[in-house]
């Protein structure tokens, strides 16, 4: 376990206002530690940084904040994650501009597994809200945690069925994690401390301001090992996240959707560009060169929360959009025969038709 003042040393650095975290690390590079970059002499520090960095350095961190975040410490689920420690996110120190220091509250063992993240559009369709929530947990049920944003729509549908799974969720936000953004959301951030976890590179207390999520973007692309986009309109910060995750050398995948749906636009776009179209978990899987899905692994773990009834279940599965069996296979959780007989009761009922090509689509009444 590291010193109080080790930690402390590396708050009163990364506190300081005026000094970015570009700074910072050319700093650590030339000097090895926060602690010997803060008691360097003004005429070392001009030789790295600036005069007015170096004169920024030597009137310190506001100690205000730096006391406020060794009180946020002393819960034993809040954390500070910097360059200097092994559980660094592995992926995210080979991005260009790595955070240097992170503020974490959950499980930390969640940062040592793979990861997926998943984005998408805050006014998501129910469609998308299906698809995102059943990929999500059906790739956390592989192993893979599920990363996203928090925000509304698209973010919270994968966080929820990925913490269903069993590789959980880390949320990356875009404020301080004493502060829970969007409000609507508290229940869920709640969830992801207990049951998986939070992180943000800024300081307690940031409010949320609009220039700073599309900058964590990147920190979501940057830990994950790919970037799924369910639903994105042609100007959207998912787009920006897949952007970011493809300069990051990260895999870019996409679920298409309706050639009417405005939603779908973006996606069709980043598959136009070459990114994996994915009709099931599989794709994903071998995109990642991840083992395939344990199928009975899969079976045991099907939870409907909404309702106790299958029929209803596949109904909400299958959404609005034309399927196969196979596609419903992998949203459902089901097996094959069970997927098949439901479809030919749901048929029989009037609420779905049967399309060629194996395809069925739900009856609007």
């Amino acid at each position: 376990m590291r010193h109080a003042t080790d930690i402390e040393s590396w708050l009163q650095l990364c506190l300081i206002q005026g000094v970015g975290d570009e700074s910072v690390r050319r700093l650590l590079v030339a000097f090895g530690s926060p602690e010997a970059v803060l008691s360097a002499p003004t005429t070392a520090l001009e030789r790295v940084v600036r005069k007015p960095i170096a004169k920024h350095i030597k009137n310190g961190a506001d100690p205000d904040k730096v006391a406020t975040a060794l009180t946020w410490l002393k819960d034993t689920a809040n954390s500070i994650i910097t360059l200097a420690d092994h559980d660094y996110p592995k992926q995210l120190l080979n991005i260009t501009d790595p955070p240097p220091l992170l503020y974490f509250k959950g499980k930390r063992e969640l940062l040592k597994k793979s990861s997926l993240a998943v984005v998408g559009s805050r006014n998501a369709t129910p469609q998308g809200l299906s698809n995102a929530e059943a990929f999500a947990e059906s790739i956390s049920n592989a192993g893979i945690c599920i990363l996203s944003g928090m925000a509304l729509g698209i973010d919270t549908a994968a966080h929820r069925g990925g913490l269903r799974g069993s590789a959980a969720s880390i949320a990356v936000v875009g404020t301080g994690l004493d502060i829970v953004y969007p409000a609507r959301n508290r229940p869920l951030a709640h969830q992801l401390a207990k049951d998986g976890a939070l992180i943000s590179e800024l300081p307690l207390g940031t409010p949320a301001i609009g220039k700073n999520f599309p900058r964590r973007n990147r920190i979501i692309s940057g830990m994950s090992q790919g970037c799924l986009v369910v639903e994105a309109a042609m100007r959207s910060g998912s787009l920006i996240t897949a952007q970011q995750a493809l300069e990051q050398g990260r895999e870019v995948l996409a679920i298409p959707g309706s050639i009417h749906s405005p939603l779908s636009k973006g996606c069709h776009a980043l598959i136009k560009q070459g990114a994996k179209l994915v009709e099931s978990t599989q794709d994903i899987l071998d995109e990642l060169n991840y083992p395939a899905i344990d199928q009975k692994r899969q079976e045991n773990n099907i939870v409907s929360s909404e309702s106790a009834d299958e029929n209803s279940w596949l109904l909400k599965c299958l959404g609005h959009d034309v399927a196969d069996v196979d596609t419903l296979c992998v949203r459902s959780g089901l097996t094959v025969e069970s997927v098949s007989a439901m479809l030919l009761t749901l048929e029989l009922d009037g609420q779905i038709a049967s399309l060629p090509g194996g395809c069925y689509q739900r009856i609007v009444k």
